[in-house]
């Protein structure tokens, strides 16, 4: 227990027309202050966590400080750690609190995707280029490529992934900020036609994730502060794994970086997968949503379908899995994701999640993923007040 997150902001996620890089930022991070009753004279130090290459303007820390004055020359630093960069921004911020060299911390991820017309040449760098930059499909590729490995090894689940996607989207219908609110259903996302074509191995359309724009930002501050505040969510734990970023050097279909993660962040919490009330997972591509279920420890390996088939996961399930439709249907723009995933945890525990609220919710669990289960971040929150 060394940060709590005290206010918060998210904006829409989607392609966002009239909106630059510097917009975003300003506007979630002017929210995230007023959300936390603080002033910008407050903020000690400011973390800004985008990947940056999709646009051109490309340093982006001190953007942050066009909020207001009082926020010039406070220490802002860009953090990158591809598609866990909003996590990564996060555990500056944290350890900054930690090592008591600041008491309020802006952590702001942004990203405005569809400002480059070569997405997937920008995506495709989150692997190992010299082995993998090849591959079709770029990142989607990547993944493709990984889904056919588990089916290799534990048969086709094609339909396990078309549930899992039927059941992202019904939750992202009821989810204001996100990009699709629409409940595609099941046998949609199961037939491959004209609307849901095959993009790189088993992969449909509807298992992938959306290329799009969108910032959230939180404020951190040390647990004797947020006891003052008025309201608090507490990290439990945080967690952050690397693993090997070659795929050649790892079995991929393990996930050994992700289930190192859960095991840490769970044990360091002093809790079980059982005590979670939901959790908020990297479901960039529905195959990793299937194999974070194995990572996690809810089933064990190969049998990851089975949560998704027998209902497990779904809202009303034993352990709701991205009740805000995830990566899925909420969006994923890369620097806000990580932050993205935090924001909503918190306000699930809150209990101001509107229609995507998980009933009773008082534990939660966040894994954010950046490449093909490279950079690992793991948290447990619990609201603190």
């Amino acid at each position: 227990m060394t940060a709590c997150i005290v206010g918060w902001a998210h904006s829409r996620f989607g392609k966002l027309e009239g909106e630059d890089i510097e917009s975003l930022i300003v506007r979630a991070a002017t929210d995230a202050i007023a959300d936390a009753g603080r002033t910008p004279a407050d903020i000690d130090e400011i973390f800004v966590g985008t990947m940056g290459v999709f646009v051109r303007q490309e340093f982006a820390s001190s953007l942050a400080l066009q909020v207001d004055p009082a926020l010039r020359f406070k220490p802002a630093t860009r953090v990158e750690n591809a598609c866990a960069t909003g996590s990564a921004a996060i555990h500056q911020g944290m350890n900054a609190i930690a090592a008591k060299r600041a008491r309020h911390v802006l952590v702001v991820g942004a990203e405005k995707m569809t400002e480059t017309p070569n997405v997937a040449d920008v995506l495709i760098r989150a692997s190992y280029l010299k082995e993998e930059g090849a591959i079709d499909g770029g990142f989607a590729g990547v993944f493709g490529r990984i889904a056919q490995a588990y089916f290799q090894r534990y048969g086709d689940k094609s339909d396990a992934l078309a549930r899992i996607a039927a059941k992202n989207h019904k939750n992202g219908a009821s989810n204001k900020l996100a990009q699709i609110q629409k409940d595609l259903g099941y046998e949609f996302c199961r037939t491959v036609g004209d609307k849901n074509p095959l993009v790189a191995g088993p992969l449909r359309r509807t298992d992938c994730s959306l290329v799009s724009d969108g910032a959230a930002a939180l404020v951190l501050t040390d647990v004797e502060t947020a006891l003052q505040a008025k309201k608090a969510v507490v990290f439990r734990a945080a967690e952050h794994v690397n693993d090997f970023l070659p795929m050649s050097k790892r079995d991929i279909v393990a996930f050994e970086g992700p289930a190192l993660a859960w095991k840490k962040a769970l044990a360091s919490a002093g809790v079980g997968l059982d005590d979670l009330s939901f959790a908020e997972v990297h479901d960039c591509f529905t195959i990793a949503e299937l194999m974070i279920y194995e990572a996690m420890g809810l089933t064990a390996p190969g049998e990851g379908a089975r949560a998704i088939e027998e209902g497990w996961t779904e809202k009303t399930g034993k352990l709701p899995v991205n009740p805000s439709g995830g990566l899925k249907a909420k969006g994923h723009p890369i620097g806000a994701t990580g932050v993205s995933m935090h924001v909503l945890a918190a306000m699930q525990l809150t209990g101001t999640a509107g229609g995507i609220q998980v009933k009773d919710a008082d534990l939660a669990g966040v894994f954010n993923m950046g490449g093909a289960a490279v950079a690992n971040y793991a948290s447990i929150l619990e609201r603190l007040r």
